[in-house]
């Protein structure tokens, strides 16, 4: 965990709002995402599932969890389940959460080794005979290839309680997931700080002959030395290059009287921000440049001045505005 300890009641409200959503005798279960393979044997970068995250804390691989709205206590609506840690592991992985870690982030008093789940899952679904509600990603651009943990979770239990309803967790989640805690909304203004210094940063480094790559390197430089990864993967475009509308090779050299376009944002405690901003190579627009980027700008302003309750959104205008 490379950012600072968040306030575990964060993942406690959230859990009750959800629970609260719930029908009687019901169990909802979330896992944590796959650690992807690479080549040999490596690994990529883990990123956790941000529905997990969401209610518990939990950024670990293999982590599940198991809610239950009709728990005889508080204390037994969550169940999380967790690799049991051992000097192996340790030698090869590095350091994983005991039981007393996972309580202090999550706010969860049924903590179990994942081990056990088998058995403990079964005397959860004795005692709560209604529906499964199972998670999966449904954005609404996602394209899942490759099985997820979530989806190879739910044709086992689909097997294994074959006369058991089975519903969607998702919309559940969007809704909530919709309106931001307070504390998240901190976490998101830390993203954006960061982000902020970050341009301010690497702005007296953009020239005539420095390499898209290069550029790459400072936003990381910056994010890294703040707790931050990049939210997404960065876009350092420069010249023709910057209509391409993702862009990740970021291997060009940014020549003079070219523009350089970066879309890039931070990411803290998986709040993230996205900054999309076009700067010239040369430290200056060309006519041309400027007229553009000034009718980009009023479009903006428009639109952020037009951004308030109960406005379905400001198409029409924006589209007037660049006629």
């Amino acid at each position: 965990m490379r950012h600072s300890l968040i306030d575990p009641q964060l993942f406690a409200t959230n859990r009750k709002h959800l629970l609260e959503r719930m029908p009687a005798n019901t169990l909802s279960v979330l896992n944590a995402n796959d650690l992807m393979p690479s080549n040999a044997d490596g690994t990529l970068p883990y990123h956790p599932n941000s529905d997990l995250f969401y209610l518990s804390g939990i950024e670990q691989e293999e982590s599940i969890l198991v809610l239950q709205p009709s728990a005889p206590k508080p204390s037994e609506q969550a169940h999380l389940f967790i690799r049991k840690p051992n000097p192996t592991l340790q030698l090869w992985e590095g350091y994983k959460l005991n039981k007393t870690d996972a309580r202090k982030i999550s706010a969860i008093s049924k903590i179990h080794w994942l081990e056990d789940f088998t058995e403990v899952f079964g005397k959860l679904a004795k005692n709560n005979n209604g529906p499964f509600y199972l998670n999966d990603n449904e954005h609404q651009r996602a394209d899942n290839p490759v099985e997820t943990r979530d989806q190879r979770f739910s044709n086992t239990l689909r097997q294994r309680f074959s006369k058991r309803r089975f519903l969607r967790l998702a919309p559940h989640l969007h809704a909530l997931r919709f309106r931001k805690d307070l504390c998240e909304v901190d976490l998101i203004k830390q993203a954006v700080e960061v982000t902020t210094d970050a341009f301010n940063e690497v702005l007296p480094k953009i020239k005539p002959g420095v390499m898209e790559y290069e550029i790459e390197a400072e936003w990381a430089r910056s994010f890294i030395r703040k707790r931050c990864k990049f939210a997404y993967g960065p876009i350092i475009a420069s010249g023709k290059n910057a209509c391409v509308l993702h862009y990740l090779q970021n291997d060009q050299a940014c020549k003079k009287g070219d523009l350089l376009l970066m879309d890039v944002g931070a990411c803290y405690a998986n709040y993230n921000a996205d900054l999309t901003r076009t700067v010239p190579v040369s430290g200056k627009f060309s006519r041309r440049q400027k007229q553009v980027y000034q009718a980009v700008l009023r479009v903006l302003q428009k639109s952020i001045s037009g951004a308030t309750a109960g406005k379905r959104n400001q198409t029409m205008e924006s589209q007037r505005l660049m006629r």
